[in-house]
């Protein structure tokens, strides 16, 4: 749910729906500017959505975190303070922008401790799969491409099946160091690809 362009009143009236649904678990964001759509003033953070609700429902809060920092945020340590400020909202779990570098989320991870965030931090995988995906991951996350990650690309990026296999590889590999270092779960970004979901299970059914 995101809360940048609704007032309270529109949240309620979804937070009504969602309860009458019997849901239970609410990914409160803020979601992104666009300068089409008017702003509303009751809600300018995940923070501010997650505390209003809390007050008045039963849900489970999931907040977004990034193990690169957030895009408008100055540097890591400013980034760490306003997600300390979502989990004191009440934030019971957090769920990570992809990422493909996974020291940079153990670095991440670290920093929330050193903060006294001991929220479950849950890491955000998308296997790679075809070009356009490569293109988008460039403008629209910045997410750092490991030099290792970088060669796969440029060696089969005009391959659509050895890219597939390769993107499938490349993400296995890092659920797989991420598994080993007793993280929380996995969530994975298929974009709606039942294949990708399948084959990562594959893969690690027999080290789960």
């Amino acid at each position: 749910m995101t809360c940048l362009h609704y007032n309270k009143a529109e949240i309620d009236e979804f937070a009504n729906i969602l309860t009458d649904a019997g849901l239970k678990n609410i990914l409160a964001l803020r979601g992104d500017k666009n300068p089409n759509i008017a702003e509303k003033e009751d809600f300018r953070h995940a923070s501010d959505l997650i505390a209003y609700m809390k007050a008045k429902w039963d849900f489970c809060f999931l907040g977004a975190c990034y193990p690169e920092c957030h895009p408008e945020s100055d540097d890591r340590i400013s980034d760490v303070k306003h997600l300390k400020a979502k989990v004191n909202a009440g934030a019971e779990v957090l769920l990570s922008q992809l990422f493909f570098d996974t020291k940079l989320f153990f670095r991440f991870q670290e920093d929330c401790r050193i903060a006294d965030i001991n929220t479950p931090i849950i890491p955000g995988i998308m296997p790679v799969i075809n070009a356009s995906q490569i293109r988008r991951m460039i403008t629209m996350c910045g997410a750092t491409f490991p030099v290792r990650f970088q060669k796969i690309i440029h060696k089969y990026e005009d391959n659509k099946e050895a890219l597939f296999d390769a993107g499938m590889s490349y993400a296995l590999s890092q659920i797989i160091d991420l598994l080993v270092n007793d993280i929380d779960g996995i969530h994975l970004y298929t974009m709606n690809n039942p294949l990708v979901a399948r084959r990562i299970c594959e893969g690690i059914r027999n080290i789960i």
